[in-house]
C-alpha cells in the first residue's frame, strides 16, 4: 500500500511537471541559459528520448520518437524537448502499468523533462490543449 502511495505521490507531485513555456520567438534557437536545452532535437520538431539529459548540455543519444506531426507508436520516454512553437498534446502510460491507464499531457513550447519512465503511444500535433 506504501508503494502505491508513494507512486501516486510522486506521479501527483511532479510526472508532469515542465519548464514554464516562455513566449515563444521565431528568430530563432531558445536562450542559451535554458536549463533543460534541446540537445539534438531540431527546431520545429517534437523529440523523446529513453534516458536522462544532463543539465545545461540536453540529450545527444538517438531519441526514441522524432516528429513533426501527428504521431501513434511506442516511445520510452524520460525526457522529451517540444521545439515547435505550439502545443504538442500527448498520450502515454507509466512503463510499470499496461497500456489501459492513459495519461494525456500538454507538452508547451519549450516544455520536457518526464520524470519516471513513461511509454508515450501518441502525438497529437497542435493538440487542444
Amino acid at each position: 500500500m506504501r508503494l502505491k502511495t508513494l507512486a501516486l505521490a510522486l506521479s501527483t507531485a511532479g510526472l508532469l511537471a515542465a519548464i514554464p513555456a516562455a513566449p515563444a520567438s521565431a528568430d530563432g534557437p531558445w536562450p542559451d541559459e535554458e536549463p533543460w536545452p534541446p540537445g539534438n532535437c531540431q527546431q520545429g520538431t517534437f523529440c523523446a528520448w529513453p534516458n536522462w539529459a544532463p543539465v545545461n548540455s540536453g540529450p545527444t543519444e538517438t531519441p526514441s520518437l522524432v516528429t513533426t506531426g501527428p504521431w501513434t507508436g511506442s516511445a520510452p520516454t524520460k525526457t522529451f524537448y517540444n521545439y515547435t512553437t505550439a502545443n504538442v498534446e500527448l498520450e502515454y502510460h507509466h512503463a510499470w502499468q499496461d497500456d489501459s491507464t492513459v495519461i494525456t499531457h500538454c507538452a508547451t513550447p519549450r516544455g520536457n523533462i518526464f520524470y519516471l519512465q513513461v511509454i508515450v503511444t501518441k502525438v497529437n500535433w497542435h493538440g487542444s490543449c
